[in-house]
């Protein structure tokens, strides 16, 4: 019972912290700038979460070499999205690159 309570308690707090965002929404207004600088959020988000995942795959020391396959995967995967900007093409080369080159070193 106490399990029970102890998640419906952590699902009325998160309702209650993501709903008055949205319920403020209407009434809050943010200036230009700020609003450009907020553009720049799901980027950076991303950049920080795949960067360290490509570097460091074993978690503890930095590979930049040619033994790294997510990093040539990455690689192939940015000049892709770089020249064509279509996003399954990006995801579809950077992936066939990955699994060939580590199966290519492994």
């Amino acid at each position: 019972m106490t399990e029970f309570l102890l998640i419906s308690g952590m699902a009325l707090v998160t309702f209650a912290i993501r709903y008055s965002m949205f319920a403020m929404s209407g009434r809050i207004h943010l200036s230009q700038p700020l609003l450009n600088a907020l553009r720049y959020v799901p980027p950076v988000v991303l950049t920080a979460i795949v960067v360290p995942a490509v570097l460091m795959p074993s978690g503890d020391t930095l590979e930049i070499g040619l033994a790294n396959a997510r990093l040539v995967g990455a690689i192939a995967a940015f000049a892709t999205g770089w020249f064509t900007r279509n996003l399954l093409l990006t995801i579809v080369v950077g992936m066939i690159s990955f699994f060939l080159w580590q199966w290519v070193v492994f």
